[in-house]
């Protein structure tokens, strides 16, 4: 006799149990006749992951550092012994991005793993310059300037531009839905906004600079191919211009790439 009633005891606990795992899940109203009952899924949430609320959040905000440099060099319009004038120290020459706002858009209805996206960012790119040159601006073209002042001088082409991306970003969930390798490319629209030449040098032993603002026949806006890779704190990307450093005619034929990482990322 107590066998069973410690049997009866332990299905009811268990009977018990089961609906209380139920109630987390909201069912409506019984149908008519033999039509089911409509389960509400939208209590329903996997770990991490929400198909109907979790929104797609790409990626382009943060602080990232890169190398820059110039590839497909075309010195034909100037003397052989002017080739190269624009060499850079690769390791030297940098650019610092900052990204400071992005926008999103997800491209799928039920799915958050494909969208666009798109923001505001900084440019400050310099190219440290390998040869004891510099340039100047004449009506017809520029032209190199050799400034020879000590044996540790420093010689440097920068600029500043304001830029605009629009990328297509996919996403791929790993083991939890909130880590993701994510795969972006596309376009990045600059407008720069202040560039100069800087040299560097020692002058009877005491540090002297010249800094020549300009815009060197540098066009006004430019566009650049982006491809971005990343999985969570690891944040790479590769840039490459799609139209030369200096306008048609107006300089050596130089198309500038850049690539880097993010210190900080949000």
């Amino acid at each position: 006799m107590k066998q069973l009633l410690l049997i009866f005891l332990l299905f009811f606990f268990a009977l018990e149990t089961e609906a209380q795992l139920n109630d987390s899940i909201t069912t409506s109203k019984p149908g008519w006749g033999n039509q089911p009952s409509i389960i509400q899924f939208e209590g329903v949430v996997t770990d991490g992951f929400n198909y109907w609320e979790d929104k797609f959040t790409g990626h382009w905000s943060g602080i990232y550092l890169g190398v820059n440099g110039f590839m497909n060099e075309d010195y034909s319009s100037y003397p052989e012994e002017e080739s190269g004038f624009l060499d850079v120290n690769l390791l030297r020459s940098t650019v610092l991005n900052l990204n400071l706002i992005r926008f999103s858009q997800s491209l799928q209805r039920t799915r958050n793993t494909i969208g666009l996206v798109t923001g505001l960012g900084a440019d400050f790119q310099t190219y440290f310059l390998d040869k004891k040159t510099s340039i100047e601006q004449t009506p017809i073209k520029i032209e190199p300037i050799e400034k020879l002042y000590d044996s540790k001088q420093k010689s440097k082409l920068s600029s500043f531009y304001l830029t605009v991306p629009l990328l297509l970003e996919f996403q791929i969930p790993v083991k939890y839905y909130g880590n993701r390798i994510y795969l972006s490319t596309g376009v990045v629209a600059s407008k720069r906004l202040s560039t100069h030449t800087k040299v560097k040098y020692r002058e009877n032993g005491k540090k002297e600079k010249l800094k020549t603002p300009d815009d060197f026949h540098m066009p006004d806006f430019r566009f650049s191919g982006m491809l971005r890779f990343g999985y969570r704190s690891i944040n790479l990307y590769v840039s490459y211009d799609l139209q030369p450093l200096f306008q048609d005619g107006k300089g050596p034929e130089l198309y500038p790439f850049s690539f880097g990482l993010a210190l900080f990322s949000f």
